[in-house]
């Protein structure tokens, strides 16, 4: 037992940090948790603190506990949690924190010279650039754990990026991949966080439906794997059982293949570079159905075609389109605008900022914010 990986967890009650906990949970021999945070599900922090015997635990929004039963020392607000990642004996990070808010989490587990299992892709989306070199710096990759890039990553193996032709992401299509088009008006936000296939938090499942998760996706790709967005091609799977796949340049492609869960991605994250046994994804390939693969209907997924426009353009674009779109779910949760309308907001974000070639960390924290007040408050 003394041996086992000690593992820190950012975002701990989430979906991502569920899936963790199980499979935590199914290999107790191998790792133990001994720092976690959640933003504001204390009850379910102090739960996961008394079954898993963890330490340090951090509330991110600050706020006081009314009752604290377990005696347990909390600590309260991001501040504490950075410190936390300064002082606390652990190996490995799992970065699980959903939005712009995991960014600077990131930032420290790499200024701290840690390993980081990033599962928080707007890490990347927004400052890519930074926090890649910081990675270099410690000679260590950031290790990935979006489903999509762990297949990537997986099917790359020791091979160079000279060697890789394309990348495939692939993408289910989301809640509306067979709706009418003219029936896109009539979306509501009951309709757009049922997911076809995947379990998942609200603000990925929505960005789903948009394909905004696959454009975020793509700049995280060009960031983890150093290639060009001409080799990033995005493919509609709706089985999600291919994850995604790596053509080289002798013209063999190889994909990783799984029933659809965190779990798998996770599990390598926190083994790699080798690999343990495990039962908690199980896969039958008597039982799979026809896999089908299609290109992108731009016209289904114009916010998707806003994206991969922003990734080209590089800069301070993909913070102001990240933020925006951050904004704009929030006022069609309350339906305060319609989903066709997610769309314009971001336009109208990116239209009215102007871009900044090579922003520093203060400058894309500035403007995440000044692009996240403009949206809510022009509506």
């Amino acid at each position: 037992m003394g041996n086992r990986l000690k593992i820190a967890i950012a975002g701990i009650t989430g979906s991502i940090g569920t899936s963790a906990v199980n499979i935590i949970r199914n290999h107790s021999d191998r790792f133990q948790i001994v720092l976690a945070s959640a933003h504001s599900n204390a009850r379910g922090l102090l739960d996961l603190a008394r079954e898993f015997k963890i330490e340090n635990l951090v509330i991110t929004n600050g706020v006081k506990l009314s009752t604290n039963s377990e005696n347990k020392k909390i600590y309260r607000g991001h501040e504490e949690l950075y410190k936390l990642i300064q002082e606390t004996d652990f190996d490995i990070f799992l970065n699980a924190m959903p939005g712009s808010n995991g960014l600077l989490t990131s930032y420290h587990v790499l200024k701290a010279g840690k390993k980081l299992a990033l599962a928080n892709k707007e890490s990347l989306v927004l400052a890519g650039h930074i926090l890649t070199k910081m990675a270099k710096a410690n000679n260590q990759p950031i290790l990935p754990v979006d489903s999509e890039h762990s297949a990537i990553f997986q099917a790359l193996g020791n091979h160079t990026r000279e060697e890789i032709r394309q990348l495939y992401i692939t993408a289910s299509g989301g809640a509306f991949r067979s709706l009418p088009l003219e029936d896109f008006s009539q979306i509501k936000y009951k309709d757009a966080i049922q997911h076809p296939v995947w379990d998942m938090g609200v603000k990925v499942t929505i960005d789903s439906a948009t394909m905004m998760n696959k454009g975020l996706e793509c700049i995280e790709a060009k960031w983890l794997f150093d290639i060009e967005y001409d080799q990033i091609t995005p493919v509609i799977h709706p089985n999600s059982i291919v994850h995604s796949m790596v053509e080289f340049i002798d013209g063999s492609i190889l994909a990783q293949l799984s029933n659809p869960s965190m779990e798998l991605p996770i599990l390598y994250a926190l083994t790699y570079p080798g690999r343990i046994e495990s039962t908690n994804v199980k896969t039958n390939i008597f039982d799979l159905p026809p896999l089908t693969f299609s290109e992108v209907d731009y016209n289904r997924y114009p916010l998707f075609k806003l994206a991969l426009e922003v990734a080209r353009t590089g800069g301070l674009h993909p913070t102001i389109m990240n933020a925006a779109n951050e904004a704009a779910l929030e006022l069609f949760a309350k339906e305060e605008i319609s989903f066709l309308d997610i769309h314009s907001k971001v336009e109208g974000a990116l239209n009215h900022f102007q871009n900044i070639a090579d922003p520093d960390l203060d400058t894309i924290l500035e403007f995440n914010k000044r692009a996240f007040d403009y949206t809510l408050r022009n509506n």
